[in-house]
C-alpha cells in the first residue's frame, strides 16, 4: 500500500510529502497509506480554473405586498406540511468564529449582552415559533466540520438543546478537502497526516448522503429540505408562509431574497443563467446590469440571496452525480513544516477549496424568488465591526425584540 502511495504522490508532484513519508516508522507508513487514499486530489488541478459564465436574465420575485395578500393561505399549505412531516431543516454550522476573534463554533458566540443569549440559541428560538404554530416538531440537520463537531455537540447537551426535541436533532460532519501552499503543494497537519479544510458550503447534501443522513430523511418521507446559514441570527426556519408559496408555485426550490439596498450594494443577486435559476455576483455584473430598471422603477436585478433555500428532496437527489465547481480560498492556514514545527501564521499563506450552496440552485429547474424584509430576517453576524457586524446584528435583534 505505501509503495502505491508513494507512486502517486510521485505522479501528482508532491515528492515532499514522500520524503516526510520515508521518515516514519513502518506503521506510521501504513497508516498515512491509508489517510491519503481517503482524500480527493481533484483540488491539486481545479478551483484556479475562471468559471465560464452565460447569459444572464433579470427574474421577479414574490414581493413583500404579494406575499401580505396571499399569507394567511400560503402559511396554511405550509403548516400542513410540516404537520406532515414533509418538511426538514439543515443548519449549516461548520464554521469558525475566527472573524469574531473567537476560536469557537461560530453558532456558539454570546450574542446577549446583559444575559446569555447565543447564535445557535436564536435560531433554535425561530425554529421553536414554528414547532409551536404547527404543533410539530420538524427534523433538524446540524452540519458541524471536523474541527468543530465535538465541541458544538456538547454545547447543546450543555444547554438541553435550547428546548428543542434531541431526537429530532441529528448531527453530521461535512466532508473535509485537502488544503495547498501558493506552489501547490500539500501541507501537513501533523506527523503522518495530510492538512484539509472543510469543502464549503455546497457539500451539505453530498455530505448527508455520506453520513447517513439521507437515510433518515428517506425513511421519516421528509420532500423538502430548508437549508440555512448559522450566522444570520433573525433567520425564520422552516417559515409556514415561504414553504406554502414555494409549493404552491408548483417550482422545484425556493430562496428567500432581500430588495437591495441600493444598485451597488456587494450582495450575490438572484437571476437566471441561460434560463435557469443561477446567482450572479455583484462583481460579475456589467455595469448595465447594476443599474437597468423595470417599468415600475426597480432594478432588474434587484434581490440579494441570504443563504436561506428551500429545495425539493427528488431534484436534489439528482445533484448527487454532479460534481459541484471548486472556488478556492486563500487563507491563514497553520501547517506543520518540514523540520516539525507548527507555524500559525498572521497572513494568508495557503488555499482552501469550497463548493457554494449557491452552485447547488444552478442546479435546479426553477427557483421562486421570495422577497423577505432585511430588518425583520436579514441580521448576518460576518464581523466584529462595522457593517454586518456583532453591532449590526444585535442593533437588529432589539429592534425585533430580542432583550439582550
Amino acid at each position: 500500500m505505501k509503495n502505491k502511495a508513494f507512486e502517486m504522490l510521485n505522479m501528482l508532484h508532491q515528492e515532499h510529502i514522500v520524503r516526510h513519508m520515508k521518515t516514519l516508522t513502518e506503521s506510521e507508513q501504513r497508516a498515512m497509506a491509508a489517510h491519503l487514499g481517503t482524500l480527493d486530489y481533484s483540488v491539486l488541478s481545479e478551483g484556479d480554473i475562471e468559471e465560464k459564465r452565460g447569459t444572464f436574465a433579470p427574474l421577479s420575485a414574490v414581493t413583500l405586498s404579494d406575499i401580505a395578500q396571499n399569507r394567511e393561505r400560503y402559511t396554511q399549505i405550509g403548516l400542513q406540511a410540516i404537520r406532515d412531516g414533509k418538511i426538514g431543516a439543515v443548519l449549516l454550522a461548520g464554521g469558525q468564529g475566527s472573524r469574531l476573534g473567537f476560536d469557537h463554533p461560530k453558532g456558539m458566540f454570546r450574542i446577549g449582552i446583559d444575559r446569555e443569549l447565543y447564535i445557535f440559541e436564536c435560531l433554535i428560538n425561530n425554529l421553536l415559533d414554528v414547532v409551536k404554530q404547527a404543533d410539530a416538531w420538524i427534523p433538524l440537520f446540524i452540519m458541524t466540520s471536523t474541527e468543530n463537531n465535538e465541541e458544538t455537540v456538547s454545547f447543546f447537551e450543555q444547554h438541553s438543546y435550547f428546548g428543542y426535541s434531541p431526537d429530532n436533532v441529528f448531527f453530521f460532519v461535512q466532508e473535509q478537502l485537502p488544503t495547498v501552499d501558493t506552489n501547490g503543494k500539500l501541507m501537513l497537519a501533523d506527523k503522518g497526516v495530510i492538512k484539509t479544510a472543510p469543502n464549503g458550503n455546497g457539500g451539505w447534501y453530498a455530505s448527508m448522503a455520506k453520513t447517513g443522513m439521507l437515510r433518515i430523511v428517506q425513511n421519516a418521507q421528509i420532500e423538502w429540505l430548508n437549508v440555512f446559514a448559522v450566522d444570520n441570527v433573525l433567520q425564520r426556519i422552516a417559515d409556514p408562509c415561504f414553504i406554502g408559496a414555494v409549493i404552491e408555485s408548483g417550482k422545484v426550490s425556493g430562496a428567500k431574497v432581500v430588495a437591495k439596498a441600493d444598485p451597488e450594494e456587494r450582495v450575490g443577486v438572484l437571476c437566471l443563467e441561460d434560463g435557469r435559476p443561477s446567482i450572479v455576483e455583484y462583481y460579475e455584473m456589467t455595469d448595465e446590469m447594476i443599474h437597468r430598471r423595470e417599468a415600475d422603477g426597480t432594478l432588474s436585478y434587484n434581490y440579494g440571496v441570504i443563504l436561506n433555500y428551500l429545495f425539493r428532496v427528488d431534484k436534489l437527489n439528482q445533484t448527487l452525480s454532479v460534481k459541484l465547481p471548486l472556488h478556492r480560498a486563500f487563507k491563514k492556514i497553520p501547517y506543520m513544516a518540514a523540520n516539525g514545527e507548527f507555524v500559525k501564521p498572521e497572513e494568508p499563506n495557503a488555499y482552501k477549496f469550497e463548493t457554494l450552496a449557491l452552485d447547488m440552485v444552478k442546479l435546479q429547474d426553477d427557483c421562486l424568488a421570495y422577497e423577505v424584509d432585511r430588518s425583520k430576517e436579514f441580521a448576518p453576524v460576518k464581523n466584529k465591526t462595522g457593517v454586518d457586524s456583532v453591532d449590526t446584528a444585535r442593533e437588529l435583534l432589539r429592534l425585533n425584540g430580542v432583550a439582550l
